[in-house]
């Protein structure tokens, strides 16, 4: 099993970079964690935003956390990395070459969660250099160490693991543009309107984008839990969006 695994793996991989899709969503996601973290270290210490001031610890760790807004992209790309089999009709050859579909979709999972990895390390590091030399440019930027440099570790895993869970999504709902929106629908209006109001904020915590937020860093957000207790959540999210994923997809129709 795992040579026909791993042959599966890097066809995988030959699917993904034939195409532009990943260099265009690699861009997205530097170009959106990297505009955050110029737009946050601009306003850093303004009295009337309320932000930290660059000398602060708070500043370091809130501006390295920037990296996880490139999180709807890893989800784009996990949601296109399986749906695009149903989008482009390949999804019948695939699996008749390869009539164990569980196999497929595991090749699928460990295929994106390996790209996401180099793609995390690139959005973290395309933050860290807008941090540091607008920062330098401003008069002051933050170490690369201790809690900072730990706030970029649980960044890169969370990119990693949102990949996973829209690969998850993606076999669950099989619609490309239907997956993508939901996801959209979830993280920019569902999450934030349950932290926002008082009777349901309590639940946030509970929730993937509250876990993210445990594992890397909050400002004047709502009750959390402890970092660990985030990353292991977050985790087991991803964890039961594949085993979800990787089930319905064994056994539904292809059509």
């Amino acid at each position: 099993m795992g040579t026909v695994v791993a042959r599966l793996v890097r066809a995988e991989w030959t699917k993904l970079f034939t195409t532009r899709v990943w260099i265009g969503l690699l861009i997205g996601a530097c170009v959106l964690s990297g505009a955050f973290a110029a737009l946050f270290t601009a306003f850093a210490g303004n009295p009337d935003s309320g932000l930290p001031p660059l000398d602060s610890p708070a500043y370091g760790q809130l501006a390295f956390s920037l990296a996880t807004n490139a999180t709807v992209i890893s989800v784009v790309l996990g949601i296109i990395g399986i749906t695009q089999e149903y989008r482009h009709r390949t999804a019948t050859p695939t699996f008749l070459a390869t009539p164990q579909r569980g196999r497929v979709v595991i090749a699928k999972l460990l295929a994106y969660a390996l790209v996401a990895i180099p793609y995390a390390v690139i959005v973290c590091a395309v933050t860290v250099a807008v941090v540091l030399v607008y920062g330098n440019a401003r008069g002051g930027a933050p170490e690369l160490s201790g809690d900072n440099l730990e706030v970029l570790a649980f960044a890169g895993l969370a990119l990693v693991i949102y990949t996973v869970i829209g690969v998850g999504l993606g076999a669950l709902l099989k619609n490309q543009v239907g997956a993508i929106v939901a996801a959209l629908i979830y993280l920019f209006v569902v999450e934030p309107l349950l932290r926002s109001i008082p009777a349901t904020s309590g639940a946030y915590k509970w929730l993937p984008g509250g876990a993210l937020e445990a594992m890397t860093a909050t400002f004047e957000g709502p009750d959390l839990l402890q970092q660990w207790q985030g990353a292991l959540l977050l985790l087991g999210y991803g964890l039961v969006a594949a085993l979800l994923g990787t089930l319905l997809a064994v056994r539904r129709d292809v059509a």
